[in-house]
């Protein structure tokens, strides 16, 4: 049952009318051309197709809108530290599992801010949902949702097979919070990969969603970001720079989320196969150790010292060397979406490589990065995604305390 809420509740876009006319336009003037679209074999050919050329003040208009909404209760306690969660939800396909785990899980339900990444908007992978929207009305929270891609297809690998057609067609990313969400917006960071090329063709760009929060009369800004994957380190690199450059120059701040720190080049199949050869020669255990678990070291490093340079500490606010996500060579699903872009035969080198690690690769590929602010108990909540079945998501859900610093001193 949802919870009782004080007031009346509200969906409103930042930036347009309602949210509601949004929808309506995805799915009164986008989606029934959509088919047309994803025809285009390119980026190239999109922009010199008549229907996206006649399409794309709508199109621009709906990914650049910010969906709100207030379920939060009144009480809003202040507290001697508020904890904030990042978690990669995998779109919300196990949408119930993860929403009895939120409301449940003894660290996930005292949370007071989460910044989640991969939320769908009408997708038929996750029921057709409002990903945020829903977990923001049923635990009682603030949200604020930013489109990233409007999604001509069903998606990629087995979520090319599901039931049902798509709704709205919308992937984004969310904070939902207990506190007050204060001029929310978006921060748009390019694409490291034709999103128009394979299965899977979308319209958009990578974006974070960025707001202050009042944690009871701290203004805290906080950001969700997720890096491309399909991206090389230099463009990861990039996409931080733009999200830093997008927030205030000074004061408390909060980065978050999947920031796929891989070490590889992935924009195109053929650099991802040759990196994983460089990776071999440098010993799967060596490998894993100093460069999969670190990625800061070498392969990501100027990610991290763009974060170091702009006063941003990655160091206190995360479990430094623990995974976050595995690579595991027979999980069908996975195996599946790698299938469309990397040749068969790699899977049995893959296999190979990690003959001594039951197949089994660790990464860490999901952070924080912290500015004037005192953060405190950096966790990695492993049980959602290892020895479940199936797992909420691909990733561990992070954790970090923020301490407001006039208590911490006075304590």
């Amino acid at each position: 049952m949802a919870p009782q809420q004080s007031g009346t509740d509200l969906v409103e876009a930042h930036g347009c009318r309602d949210w509601a006319e949004i929808e309506r336009i995805v799915k009164d003037r986008l989606r029934p051309r959509f088919e047309a679209l994803a025809r285009c074999r390119s980026t190239a050919e999109l922009l010199a197709c008549p229907d996206y050329r006649e399409l794309k003040p709508l199109a621009d208009r709906v990914l650049e809108s910010i969906e709100t909404g207030r379920f939060a209760m009144a009480a809003r306690p202040t507290r001697q530290a508020y904890r904030v969660v990042a978690w990669n939800l995998e779109r919300g396909i196990e949408y119930e599992g993860q929403l009895a785990e939120l409301r449940s899980h003894p660290y996930l339900s005292s949370a007071d801010v989460f910044l989640l990444t991969e939320t769908d908007v009408g997708m038929a992978r996750s029921d057709n949902r409002n990903v945020a929207r829903e977990l923001a009305r049923e635990l009682g929270l603030d949200y604020a949702f930013a489109p990233c891609y409007l999604n001509l297809s069903k998606g990629a690998g087995i979520e090319s097979a599901v039931a049902g057609d798509n709704e709205l067609g919308l992937h984004g990313n969310a904070i939902l919070s207990r506190y007050p969400i204060l001029n929310p917006r978006s921060i748009a960071i390019g694409n490291g990969r034709d999103k128009m090329r394979g299965r899977e063709k979308r319209l958009g760009q990578q974006t974070a969603v960025v707001a202050e929060i009042d944690l009871a009369g701290l203004k805290v800004t906080v950001c969700s970001v997720h890096l491309d994957a399909q991206s090389s380190q230099g463009h990861r690199r990039n996409q931080m720079a733009a999200v830093i450059e997008g927030l205030p120059p000074t004061g408390p701040a909060l980065i978050g989320g999947d920031w796929n720190t891989t070490t590889f080049n992935s924009s195109r199949a053929f650099t991802a196969i040759v990196g994983y050869w460089v990776r071999v020669m440098l010993g799967a255990r060596n490998t894993i150790r100093n460069h999969f678990l670190r990625p800061y070291t070498f392969f990501e490093r100027e990610l991290f010292r763009l974060l170091d340079q702009h006063g941003f500490d990655w160091r206190g606010p995360n479990l430094l060397d623990e995974r976050t996500t595995s690579y595991d060579v027979d999980d069908a699903k996975t195996h599946q979406n790698l299938r469309e872009w990397v040749p068969a035969w790699c899977f049995d080198f893959i296999r190979w490589a990690l003959r001594e690690f039951d197949g089994k690769c660790p990464l860490k590929i999901d952070w924080f990065a912290s500015r004037d602010l005192q953060t405190d108990a950096p966790v990695v909540l492993h049980e959602f995604r290892e020895g479940r079945e199936p797992p909420l998501s691909d990733h561990d859900a992070i954790g970090i305390d923020v301490v407001p610093e006039a208590r911490t001193r006075s304590s």
